[in-house]
Formats: structure tokens, sequence, C-alpha cells
């Protein structure tokens, strides 16, 4: 299994929350009736799509991690009966 460098994935996490905070200021101060205000819709879904997955990743390598730290990662023989 390959480890994550976790501080690269917050670094990463906090620059796409940086750029969603940014179109979202961008599209509060555009009119309501610009064309451009649909490009801004879609990127903040977009980013808002990107920061669910990298969370979701972050939370199970952290889990995995304390799995690892207390033993529960070896694998088990199977039991037959």
């Amino acid at each position: 299994m390959m480890k994550t460098n976790l501080g690269f994935a917050n670094d990463f996490l906090e620059q796409i929350l940086e750029l969603s905070a940014d179109a979202q200021i961008e599209r509060r101060t555009m009119a309501i009736d610009r064309p451009a205000i649909d490009r801004l819709n879609g990127e903040v879904a977009a980013y808002g799509k990107v920061l669910a997955v990298l969370t979701g990743l972050l939370k199970r390598e952290e889990f995995n991690a304390i799995i690892r730290k207390i033993g529960l990662a070896e694998p088990t023989p199977e039991r037959v009966n």
C-alpha cells in the first residue's frame, strides 16, 4: 500500500478552498443576467466535488493510519469450519 503525504494533501485542499472562495466571491459580485455566472456556478460545483473526494480520501487515510497504529492491519488467518 502506498503511503499518502498528508501535508501535501492538506496544502492541495487549502488551495482548492481558496479557489472555490474566489469563484464564489466573483459570482456574488456579478449581475444575475451575465452569462459568466453560469461558468462560475459550474466552477463552484466542481470545486465542491473535488473537496468532497479529497476530504473522503484524507479521512480514509487517517482511519487506516489509526488501524495500523493499533495493530489491526495484520492479516488474520481465516477459519475453516
